[in-house]
């Protein structure tokens, strides 16, 4: 485990400065969030003037602005080196129009499928054209290659040139584990990274596939079809050289209902499909079909921008080690299917709240009497609603070293329904940043809960999960369960009526009826563990077993 230098005068956590102001040390010596500068944060950054905060247009250009000037007012420092806020992001947007239907041809009949009614296609091949002519169509289960669990779904059958379907997430196997699943088999109940829709589309393109479709389902997706049909519009991807080439020239999600009149005209019942293809025996269903599209694309290339700004550590020896908070400031922007008329897409809560909650925790770091003993830095990212494209960058592209990153603390989405007695943990277990939360919720007389929709995979959807696959341990918070003077099942309801309803949407917009108090206090945990981190003697490390610790301990020479 790598040692951090002690202070010269011999005072370790505690972090007194010698003859210097002391520092806080407990929950309650530490400064609290004031919600009256988060919602008003909120407000500016979800109105319509922003319009949506798309990456590349007058949106990111407001935001951009808005947030500099926050972390300038707030006293922190540019983050990059020479002196600026900003790490450009090259991008290229892509948006595509259907100018050959998506037909199938099955029994000799040919079928225009819906756009986006029965399916969403895109494609990320940086051209003018796209064509799929004549590809078989193949079933190909859950899209899975793992020879740790011994899983093979595309065993038997090669599908270059094909167009292959996939049921969204991994396999749950029956077992005696907790739900009745299998823990030693794609984490039980809890999705892993071979669920991710990116993992899927990376593997078929691996595999040669011409075009690959998501099976959407509602439940195991996390969010309705609807969700799937905004991501109609311009699409961003990173600028590559290569211009995506690599990836399957067709991407894009199927509706269940499509899917399932597909494998009926096949002969084959969608239940039982799917049945089998929980099973190690599962092979490929070739649904004696072929399908046709042709794509007409218009291209651009950006720019886009993530925002940084850093609070220089006191401790000269430690300062060039650093702590990371993101939040992704990006948004759909305008357009897609309008609801009442509006077509703007304000992301009041994703992810306005999550970037004013980090502004916020900047300017309770700034109030601190001497600053931490390392570095904080402070990261708005872009486009991460367009596949965490703007962590992504960073990851590959850092602004500070990595091997001297001792950890992420991501923040995406806030409690907006009032306090909890309990706060959920994505990834529970997963590192010692878990430690330092666990002791931080016991001082508020709270309690840490593991995710209780574990198999929709939220570890694998922020930001958090980019700095984890470099190996840089990564904490993400969702809201607690148990809501302080609520009934029994009142914050179920309340994310089961905010998923439905708002869930990118134009709808989410700053309620009237927000009570950000739970907010606050899950707003402050993020800065005892960020405060502590900072201060501490050792880096936090990977639990045993966590499927990032190889590529944290190569990173550290270990």
């Amino acid at each position: 485990m790598r040692e951090s230098r002690v202070l010269a005068c011999g005072i370790l956590v505690v972090a007194v400065a010698c003859g210097g102001p002391k520092l806080p040390e407990t929950v309650a010596e530490m400064p609290n969030l004031d919600t009256s500068r988060v919602l008003a944060d909120i407000t500016r950054l979800s109105s319509d003037e922003f319009q949506g905060r798309a990456p590349g247009g007058e949106g990111e250009r407001l935001t951009v602005q808005y947030l500099t000037d926050q972390f300038k007012a707030a006293g922190l420092e540019p983050g990059n080196p020479d002196g600026t806020w900003v790490q450009k992001v090259p991008l290229v947007g892509i948006r595509p129009t259907v100018s050959s239907p998506f037909t199938v041809t099955q029994g000799g009949k040919a079928r225009q499928m819906n756009v986006p009614g029965d399916l969403i296609t895109f494609s990320r091949h940086v051209t003018d054209t796209v064509t799929l002519a004549n590809s078989e169509m193949v079933f190909v289960g859950y899209g899975i290659q793992a020879p740790e669990f011994q899983w093979d779904d595309y065993k038997g059958v090669d599908v270059k040139g094909k167009t292959i379907l996939m049921l969204v997430n991994d396999p749950q196997i029956p077992g005696s584990g907790p739900g009745g699943l299998d823990p030693a088999v794609f984490g039980g109940k809890a999705m892993t990274y071979y669920g991710r829709w990116t993992y899927k589309f990376e593997k078929a393109a691996e595999m040669g596939a011409a075009a690959v479709l998501v099976v959407h389902e509602t439940g195991p997706a996390g969010y309705p079809y609807a969700v799937a049909q905004a991501m109609g519009g311009e699409r961003f991807n990173l600028s590559t050289p290569d211009k995506n080439m690599g990836k399957a020239a067709i991407e894009g999600w199927i509706s269940l209902e499509a899917t399932t009149a597909l494998l009926k005209a096949a002969g084959v019942d969608f239940a039982e499909a799917k049945a089998k293809a929980t099973t190690r025996e599962f092979t490929p269903v070739p649904l004696k079909a072929t399908a046709s599209v042709t794509l007409t694309q218009a291209t651009r290339t950006l720019d886009s921008q993530n925002v940084v700004a850093k609070l220089t550590g006191s401790d000269t020896a430690l300062n060039t080690e650093y702590v990371v908070y993101t939040a992704h400031w990006d948004h759909l922007g305008v357009g897609g299917p309008a609801a009442d008329g509006d077509t703007i897409y304000n992301g009041a809560s994703d992810n306005a709240s999550g970037t004013a909650t980090i502004l916020e925790i900047a300017r309770a770091f700034k109030s601190l009497p001497v600053a931490p003993k390392r570095t904080m830095v402070f990261l708005a990212v872009t486009a991460e609603d367009q596949g965490l494209l703007g962590s992504e960058y960073y990851a590959r592209f850092p602004v500070y070293p990595l091997n001297r990153t001792l950890a992420n603390i991501n923040v995406d989405g806030m409690n907006m329904w009032g306090k909890t007695s309990d706060v959920t943990v994505i990834g529970k277990g997963a590192s010692d940043l878990d430690d330092y939360l666990e002791a931080a919720v016991k001082e508020m007389n709270r309690t840490l809960i593991s995710d209780p929709e574990s198999e929709k995979g939220f570890y694998y959807r922020s930001d958090h999960f980019n700095f984890a696959k470099v190996g840089v341990p990564a904490m993400y918070l969702d809201d607690g369960s148990t809501f302080v003077g609520k009934p029994a099942g009142y914050g179920q309801q309340k994310r089961e009526q905010w998923t439905a309803q708002d869930y990118h949407k134009p709808s989410d917009e700053v309620k009237p009826d927000w009570d950000l108090t739970g907010m606050a206090e899950d707003g402050k945990l993020y800065f005892v563990v960020g405060y502590r981190v900072a201060q501490a003697a050792t880096y936090p490390e990977w639990k045993a077993g966590n499927e990032f610790k190889a590529v944290r301990d190569k990173m550290l020479g270990r």
